[in-house]
């Protein structure tokens, strides 16, 4: 009965939806590329790759739980060198970053929508002996078709953020039996965990393993990387750049106020501005002209061969440059966090020893926020004034700076491990 009142609820929002991402096709360009893989017409020579065994099939939605994902699926090719590892998006810019962050995958394919005659459309093309889903992504169609076919089902990763949470346990009557369909769950944290319990599963399902990316971070931050990167922008490097990372509507034009008085102390700094979604690059360009700053070029101007030639600021409108793009910074600071938006993936920048700097909304990051800033490797601000005099404070005294941020490069590093963990899960549940 429930999964009626879903699929009902399912056909009800497809009239509004459709239309929505027709518009988004058309004019746009979004959604070309994965809209006839997620109705199922994936070309028959990808299916044909798919070779070895055991079959397993990973889920990391976009690029977050790509970061995630990495390291696990490495783990499990080293305990399975013959497995047909399938690794499944959402998103396009998630499915561009795996193949090319995740190489030990057999084959890259876009994750099927919740449409049963969809879903076991692509199921019987892909056989997997084993379902992983990365972080909580759960559609109770896929859900319960793998239920019926005795397809084991396990989750790693798995986040349950404060607002998440919020809105399964006003519905809990219906996800309780989805989520007791999985077999196995690996959870980041304790609070996790209790969240999960709360949500109805049974606690003998459920481990707390720790954070992959913790894994994936630490074994990307490394000198070759940097140097690309300085010599792609043309930045020295003893240069003091700021890097307003994953920076949602709202916050722009309080980093690029924060630039303006960052330059009258310091006034060679350079900004690099990375807007969470790229497509908003434009925006911000127009913003940093409105504020005065005509010396601007983007990274798609730049990626074209375009040289920087002494502009100021760079924008990056693409995706898959902004972990490499930290390792530049002598200041962060990290968005989705002075706007109600949760907070953005700290860790990133923590991974390069540099501090970081971060507004009060960091819901979805709680545990990391916590590390941080007991090493002293994370501060929170209140608002866009306390953010450039905390800046102001650090510059001034650069062995701080330095010492502060190596404390938050050794928060990532000392928990490494969680990826082998949540491999070892899987196989149990693989072989149970």
């Amino acid at each position: 009965m429930n999964c009626l009142f879903y699929n009902v609820l399912l056909f009800i929002a497809a009239f509004f939806l459709i239309p929505f991402f027709a518009v988004k096709i058309v004019f746009a360009g979004k959604y070309r590329k994965s809209i006839g893989p997620k109705f199922g017409l994936i070309p028959r020579g990808v299916f044909e790759e798919m070779q070895g065994s055991p079959r397993i099939w990973v889920h990391a939605v976009s690029v977050g739980e790509v970061t995630a994902a990495a390291p696990i699926v490495s783990s499990l090719r080293e305990m399975y060198p013959e497995a047909c590892i399938v690794l499944s998006t959402s998103t396009e810019t998630g499915q561009e970053m795996a193949r090319s962050l995740i190489t030990d995958a057999t084959s890259h394919i876009y994750y099927p929508l919740d449409i049963p005659i969809v879903v076991r459309r692509v199921m019987d093309r892909v056989n997997p002996d084993i379902f992983v889903s990365v972080e909580t992504e759960i559609w109770p169609n896929f859900v319960r078709i793998c239920s019926e076919r005795e397809i084991k089902i396990a989750m790693v990763n798995g986040r349950i953020s404060p607002r998440s949470f919020r809105r399964y346990r006003r519905t809990n009557f219906f996800w309780k039996r989805i989520m007791n369909m999985i077999g196995t769950i690996g959870a980041i944290s304790a609070i996790d965990a209790s969240r999960l319990e709360a949500m109805g599963v049974e606690p003998s399902r459920i481990h707390v393993l720790g954070n992959a990316k913790y894994d994936s971070l630490a074994a990307r931050a490394n000198d070759a990387l940097r140097d690309e990167i300085e010599a792609r922008l043309e930045i020295p490097h003893e240069t003091k750049v700021f890097v307003a990372g994953s920076t949602h509507e709202g916050e722009d034009d309080v980093v690029l106020k924060i630039y303006r008085g960052l330059l009258e102390r310091y006034p060679d700094m350079l900004m690099i501005i990375v807007p969470r979604h790229p497509e908003r690059g434009s925006a911000v360009l127009s913003l940093a002209k409105d504020a005065g700053f005509d010396d601007c070029i983007t990274m798609t101007e730049i990626n074209r061969g375009e040289r920087r030639a002494g502009r100021r600021i760079i924008i990056v409108d693409v995706i898959g440059e902004l972990f490499k793009v930290y390792s530049l910074a002598t200041m962060v600071f990290c968005g989705g966090s002075l706007v109600p938006r949760g907070g953005q993936n700290i860790l990133e920048p923590a991974a390069w020893g540099k501090v970081v700097l971060y507004g009060p909304s960091m819901e979805d990051f709680m545990d990391e926020r916590e590390r941080l800033e007991m090493a002293g490797g994370g501060i929170t601000v209140r608002d866009g004034n306390e953010l450039l005099s905390e800046m102001l404070k650090l510059m001034e005294d650069p062995e701080t700076l330095r010492k502060r941020g190596e404390a938050g490069r050794e928060i990532v590093a000392s928990n490494k491990g969680a990826a082998r963990r949540y491999a070892e899960m899987i196989s149990s549940r693989l072989n149970g």
